[in-house]
């Protein structure tokens, strides 16, 4: 069921600390991350890169890959923030004459762009940083001690379930096809891609029918005893 990142958290230096303190220590994370200054969350998210390898004894690279997954969705976001189109090019720092308009940086842009890149590392840092110390059992823990509803700790943990089975499904029809060489060419790849996510759809919906027999002959009433 586990994949890579949810075995890490089990590995953590910090496994057997209660989940309230390490839910503590993420809102003052995200306390500091959304409150200082750029230089200040840019020290932040060292300290807190260093202190993950640290209790997860990863490699900074490794960390660093984990990061550039959601990075790639920050970056597109601060460039639609940096240029702006405009009519009067005196207000821009650089820009490009483009027919009637202007593109270009201006200083507010640029100055909002700089607070909104450091503040979103910063809190995704301290975000990876709970959702790698923290295991799933905890994280079930931490809801209901905090009288979270009933039916909401039930969809994150029937999500969480069905987040492997699709990575697991998904992994072993591209194995297939891979064995195959059914991604040697670009025609190829996609013709294989498209097949991949028919059966994705079909396995996982054949793996739900055999959970719900399976609770069925297990007396299922409605409620999981969390």
């Amino acid at each position: 069921m586990a994949n890579g990142l949810d075995r890490l958290s089990y590995q953590s230096r910090w496994f057997s600390v209660a989940p309230e303190r390490k839910f503590g220590c993420w809102l003052v994370m995200m306390v500091l991350a959304f409150s200082l200054p750029p230089l200040g969350q840019g020290i932040l998210l060292v300290l807190l890169a260093a202190f993950t390898c640290w209790l997860l004894r990863v490699s900074f690279w490794r960390w660093l890959r984990w990061m550039a997954i959601p990075m790639g969705f920050l970056l597109v976001g601060v460039v639609t923030i940096l240029f702006n189109i405009t009519r009067e090019p005196q207000h821009l720092l650089v820009g490009v004459h483009l027919g009637n308009v202007w593109l270009g940086v201006m200083p507010q842009g640029l100055a909002a762009a700089n607070t909104t890149l450091w503040r979103s590392l910063a809190a995704l840092s301290a975000t990876f940083w709970l959702v790698l110390n923290l295991p799933f059992p905890q994280l079930i823990m931490l809801l209901k001690r905090a009288r979270a509803p009933h039916l909401l700790t039930e969809q994150i943990l029937l999500t969480w379930r069905f987040i492997f089975i699709l990575l697991e499904e998904a992994a072993a029809i591209h194995r297939a096809q891979t064995l195959r060489f059914g991604y040697r060419t670009l025609p190829q790849g996609y013709r294989s891609l498209a097949m991949l996510v028919g059966l994705l759809f079909t396995r996982v919906l054949l793996r739900y029918k055999a959970m719900a027999t399976t609770l069925d002959v297990k007396l299922y009433q409605g409620d999981f005893h969390l």
